[in-house]
Parts: C-alpha cells; sequence; structure tokens
C-alpha cells in the first residue's frame, strides 16, 4: 500500500512500524497521550521514583496478650519483615497496642527494634506507668530508620519493666496490636 498525505494533513497506508527509530520522541508526543494501560508492566523501576515515594507497606496485627516481668527488653510478638528494594531507601516503622503494668507506680518500657538492635534509648520510645487507676492505654511508637541493607530485615516492638507485670495488648481481643512498616525512597 502506497503512503498518501492527503490534503487535510493526515497520512494513511503507514503500517505499524513503518517509521524509523527516534522518529518520535517525547516532545512528539501530545499531552496525557500515553495512558497507565499503554505502559509495559515494567516500564517504571523503583529507581526511577523520586524521593519519598512509598516503595512498598507491610503490616500485622494481634490480639494475643503478652506479658513480662523483665527488666531487660523482650519481645512483645508484634513483629514482622520486609526486604528492602535499595541501600537506599528509609524504613518508617509504626506500632499500636495497648499498654498496661498490674503494679502501683511501676513503669512498663516499650520500644522498637531491627533484629537485635534497639532503635530507642535505654528506656526505649514510650511507657506506660500506673498511677491512681488502672487502666490501659494505647501506646504508639513510631521510628525512621536508615537500614542500608537490601536483605529481609525484621522489626519488633519489645517491652521490659521497672517491676510487676508489663503488658501488650493488655484485654486481648479489646483491640488488635499493629505493627507496620514501609520502604520509603531515598
Amino acid at each position: 500500500m502506497a503512503i498518501v498525505i492527503n490534503g487535510s494533513g493526515t497520512v494513511t497506508g503507514l503500517a505499524v512500524g513503518g517509521l524509523p527509530d527516534g522518529t518520535v520522541d517525547a516532545g512528539t508526543l501530545a499531552t496525557d497521550s500515553v495512558t497507565a494501560a499503554k505502559l509495559k508492566d515494567d516500564a517504571i523501576a523503583v529507581g526511577d521514583l523520586p524521593a519519598g515515594s512509598v516503595l512498598q507497606v507491610v503490616s500485622t496485627a494481634s490480639t494475643t496478650e503478652n506479658t513480662t516481668t523483665s527488666t531487660s527488653f523482650v519481645t512483645s510478638g508484634l513483629t514482622l519483615s520486609i526486604t528492602p528494594s535499595a541501600t537506599s531507601s528509609k524504613i518508617y516503622i509504626s506500632a499500636n497496642f495497648m499498654g498496661y503494668n498490674n503494679t502501683s507506680t511501676a513503669i512498663t518500657f516499650y520500644s522498637l527494634y531491627r533484629g537485635s538492635t534497639e532503635l530507642g534509648g535505654s528506656s526505649g520510645m514510650s511507657l506506660y506507668r500506673q498511677q491512681d487507676t488502672a487502666d490501659e492505654e494505647v501506646i504508639s511508637m513510631s521510628y525512621l530508620d536508615s537500614p542500608s541493607s537490601t536483605s529481609a530485615l525484621t522489626y519488633a516492638v519489645y517491652f521490659k519493666v521497672s517491676s510487676g507485670t508489663g503488658y501488650v495488648n493488655k484485654g486481648a481481643g479489646a483491640m488488635k496490636g499493629s505493627i507496620t512498616v514501609m520502604e520509603i525512597a531515598g
């Protein structure tokens, strides 16, 4: 079939692939002419996304009540793993659960860990202290980690007490404790 340039400016008779490579570039395409449906599945790589983009999210929740009488940090059972896609990525960790201590004026300390590395100080990141009443309270912690790794990483809530018995998810079933991690492009 012959290629015909019509008087209206249209071209007919041109087969798919009929133009040489480099003839149509990004500047030639009309605005919004390429939709997400037209992109190849791997057209945008993780490395193409700008810093601050959320690359993946992993979350877990539990209603299991856990206790400790340890004065050194121990795992609470709220734990999960994530494998970062780049060493430049940041990992944002967020945890929420019901905390408690069964002894008047005793303190339960809570912290976030990456593997065996404590991300808070020696007193953790949050605490519960029983004073006039013995009500459970919501404990919330968050942290932005820079692990510089593409290996699987385990993040967990740890806790310890000054005395008495400390709780994570006190009153099991009343509220789900959760931990969520997000990989953020660096």
